[in-house]
């Protein structure tokens, strides 16, 4: 508690949350009006403030605001440090302060199941994981609430952090021939810090639908024009994402690809907008985690708290 305003980090709460609900709690949110949205970075070489505020009538305000520290590893420290504040709506009274790494799992990985659920083939049985950090550590717990079966594959440009995450798990293996993992997958999430494309258009096949997390800032991409050139392309939300990460910045100024190649937002799609249009179509979803979504996930975790036995 600080004061009178709960602090919520990991510990009690994460085993009172579940995945399939965080995923309801999103979609339900994006039948209501869109969210009033502001982001501000600010940056110092390689690190970066990335400070992240949304209003939505009948849930209250959310900022978050995170350090983004890409050498931290380096010394055994995390990469990302940062909290979330949570405002009531009808009063402008904090209601919580909340750890940001708590609050960007669950709304990270929900963002992504929920683009998975109204864009990626029900079919699908097998995925990729590009990247081996925290994010993917949440995709890999997740997806199989999604897909119960899912086989998983990871690769990362260092091949020991992929075997640490996949472990022994018998739905789990690392893998180190990237294109051949491509080619295998119906479903692939990266997550990654890349500043230059890791998975390239000519990988890629019908049916695929691709779950890109990684890139936060206009310098950073995870795909090559040609993959975005192949799919229908949706992002979470176009406030968001659009004018602010390189993933859609970058080949949209050079011309790779134009606005309208950017077909709709989740509320486009919660609200009935078509995704996929045919089981061949290579479907295309940019995860850019507004503030919204941290609002949507923050009231599930502060209630989760306020549920929770004394």
């Amino acid at each position: 508690m600080v004061g009178q305003v709960p602090y919520i980090t990991t510990d009690g709460i994460e085993d009172r949350l579940g995945w399939m609900t965080m995923v309801e709690a999103l979609e339900q949110g994006h039948h209501k009006a869109r969210a009033q949205v502001a982001d501000q970075v600010l940056q110092r070489g390689e690190d970066t403030l990335l400070s992240r505020a949304a209003w939505m009538d009948g849930q209250g305000v959310a900022v978050k605001s995170v350090m983004v520290f890409p050498g931290n590893p380096q010394q055994n420290l995390p990469s990302v440090h940062g909290a979330m504040l949570l405002f009531s709506d009808t009063t402008g009274a904090v209601e919580a302060v909340i750890d940001s790494a708590l609050v960007t799992k669950w709304k990270t990985v929900a963002d992504s199941l929920l683009g998975v659920r109204l864009l990626a083939r029900p079919d699908a049985r097998r995925l990729l994981i590009i990247g081996a950090g925290a994010v993917a550590a949440g995709l890999a717990e997740a997806y199989p609430a999604l897909y119960p079966g899912m086989q998983i594959e990871i690769w990362n440009r260092n091949p020991e952090k992929a075997e640490t995450l996949a472990g022994n798990k018998p739905h789990m293996r690392a893998v180190t021939n990237l294109p051949e993992a491509v080619a295998r997958a119906d479903i692939i999430s990266t997550a990654t810090m890349s500043k230059e494309p890791v998975l390239r258009g000519e990988w890629l096949h019908k049916g695929q639908h691709l779950d890109l997390i990684g890139a936060f800032t206009k310098e950073m991409r995870e795909v090559d024009d040609l993959a975005l050139q192949r799919a229908r392309i949706f992002v979470d939300n176009r406030e968001t994402t659009i004018e602010h990460i390189g993933e859609l910045t970058i080949p949209l100024a050079s011309g790779a690809i134009a606005p309208a190649d950017i077909l709709g937002d989740l509320y486009d799609l919660a609200q009935g907008a078509a995704g996929r249009v045919s089981p061949d179509d290579i479907t295309l979803f940019k995860n850019g985690g507004g503030a919204h979504l941290d609002l949507m996930v923050g009231r599930v975790i502060l209630q989760a708290w306020r549920e929770k036995p004394a």
